[in-house]
């Protein structure tokens, strides 16, 4: 059973940057699509990012310019560089895995089967 833990959360002034690490035990995610999503209070999770097993990335628009998803399979690891950060980028932000290295179906959350705890980023105005 993989588990994954988020770090690198944190409060930030607006224009700021941030870099969270998802890092996997229990099972490799070398193979696997890897997500990132986000959730504030009293909205839905969205898909901000995905990596599949061989580097591809994807990114929703809210992001797309300003955050870069990585992954270090020796590390057994993914990143997010979230860079000129806005307020209304603050939220809960999770990993996921995915069970196939496929990330078509990315911006489902319900396509995700593993998750980590979260780890939160707040952004001041």
């Amino acid at each position: 059973q993989v588990q994954l833990v988020e770090s690198g959360g944190g409060s930030v002034q607006a224009g700021g940057s941030l870099r969270l690490s998802c890092r996997a035990s229990g099972g490799t995610i070398s193979r696997n699509c890897m997500g990132w999503f986000r959730q504030a209070p009293g909205k839905e999770r969205e898909g901000i990012s995905a990596i599949n097993s061989i580097g591809t990335t994807w990114y929703a628009a809210s992001v797309k310019g300003r955050f870069t998803i990585s992954r270090d399979n020796a590390e057994n690891a993914v990143y997010l560089q979230a860079n000129t950060l806005k307020p209304e980028d603050a939220a809960m932000y999770y990993c996921a895995a995915h069970n196939t290295y496929n990330c078509w179906d990315w911006l489902d959350p319900k396509s995700f089967p593993y998750w980590g705890q979260g780890t939160q980023v707040t952004v001041s105005s």
